[in-house]
Order: C-alpha cells, then sequence, then structure tokens
C-alpha cells in the first residue's frame, strides 16, 4: 500500500469542468524510507516513513542514529505505513517518496488529528435536541435530563453519550479524490474536507475501498 506524511496546508476551491469543487492542499513529503519491517523479523510487514527535516539537536540521540545509519536527514516525524510483503521489495531504507507517488483522479484515505474542542456538552458533541424553556425549567433547555435506567440496573450503562471531551482524536476520511498532483512543490489537492487544523500533520494512503 502507497502512502506517504505530509501537513494540511488548507482549503480552497478547484474548477472541475465548470463546477466549484470544495478541496484541501496538502504538502506530501518528501519522504523517506527509513525503516522496512518484515514478517519473518517483526512479524508483520510494513515501511517506517519519515517527514519533516529538522535540526539534529531536537531528537533524541536513539532517534538521530537510527537515521545516520543510513544516511538519512534528522526527520521530526516517523509514521508506518502498512504494505504487503511481496511489495516490500520495491522500497529501500533511504528511499526518497514524493507526491508523484500519487495521480490524479486516484482515491486515497487521509489520516489526522482532529481539532480539539474540550470539554463540551452533550447538544454540541452529539447533537442532543434542547428541552423545552417553560413550566420552571428556563435554565435547563442545554441540560442532558435523566440518562439512566430506574432501580435495575440503578447505574448508567457503560458508553452512554454526554458532556465530555470533544475532538483531538484520530481521525481517518476515506475515498477521498486526488483533483491534483503538484509533483514540483510536493503538493496534493484532494477532494472535500480531511480532520485536523492548518499545519496538522496527516498520513495520505492509498485507499482501502477502491471503486
Amino acid at each position: 500500500m502507497r502512502g506517504l506524511l505530509g501537513r494540511k496546508i488548507g482549503m480552497t476551491q478547484v474548477f472541475n469542468e465548470g463546477v466549484v469543487v470544495p478541496a484541501t492542499v496538502i504538502e506530501v513529503g518528501p519522504c523517506y524510507v527509513t525503516q522496512k519491517k518484515t514478517e519473518s523479523v517483526d512479524g508483520y510487514s510494513a515501511i517506517q516513513v519519515g517527514f519533516g527535516e529538522t535540526k539534529p539537536k531536537r531528537l533524541a540521540k536513539g532517534e538521530l542514529q537510527h537515521l545516520k545509519r543510513n544516511n538519512i536527514p534528522a526527520l521530526r516525524y516517523l509514521r508506518e505505513i502498512p504494505v504487503k510483503e511481496e511489495e516490500l521489495g520495491s522500497f529501500e531504507v533511504g528511499q526518497k517518496l514524493n507526491a508523484d507517488v500519487f495521480a490524479s483522479g486516484e482515491l486515497v484515505d487521509v489520516t489526522g488529528t482532529s481539532k480539539g474542542r474540550g470539554f463540551q456538552g452533550g447538544v454540541r458533541r452529539h447533537h442532543f435536541n434542547r428541552q423545552s424553556k417553560t413550566h420552571g425549567a428556563s435554565d435547563r433547555e442545554r441540560a442532558p435530563g435523566a440518562g439512566g435506567a430506574g432501580t435495575t440496573p440503578g447505574h448508567t450503562y457503560k458508553g452512554r453519550r454526554g458532556p465530555g471531551q470533544m475532538g483531538n482524536k484520530r481521525v481517518t476520511v476515506q475515498g477521498l479524490t486526488v483533483v491534483r498532483v503538484d509533483a514540483e512543490r510536493n503538493m496534493l489537492v484532494v477532494r472535500g474536507a480531511i480532520p485536523g487544523p492548518k499545519g496538522g500533520l496527516v498520513i495520505v494512503r492509498e485507499a482501502r475501498k477502491q471503486g
């Protein structure tokens, strides 16, 4: 499975056959293959990909030596991308991967960390309906109301929706179409929105569900 690390630049719009299409610009690469994982040694097959050159002093000694061993510059992010065992031969440690890994019209899955919204109530977090403001309940319209059963079982069930932490979770959006590929600047333009803030780290992979 092909994949790259990148960062979200922001949203824009492009014209596709006269139709305005909302799109997101992603800077992908240059990425480096920093390690290969095999079934015989690690129990699974994958490649470790690095992105975002940084100052060597910002890395721990172990991370720095891991990269120096293969003459790879200091990289801020390292992530693993699953690859079939028979496809591992097409990758070499130290190989540079650019945006031309993908082509226009291709479907991709984009994974990122959603924006953190802090502690939120049930109305915003789960789209609960508001309660009546009448009959002495003028200050309870956004309260969730009763959330448990009666005497039996006498407690709320695990997983019950309610107020709590919203956002700041790993989210994957599947089946986005690559609208444009700018190989010179390592930019991808994909149709639709992707998770995370501007500048956030994302993983762009070949779509699991094609067609």
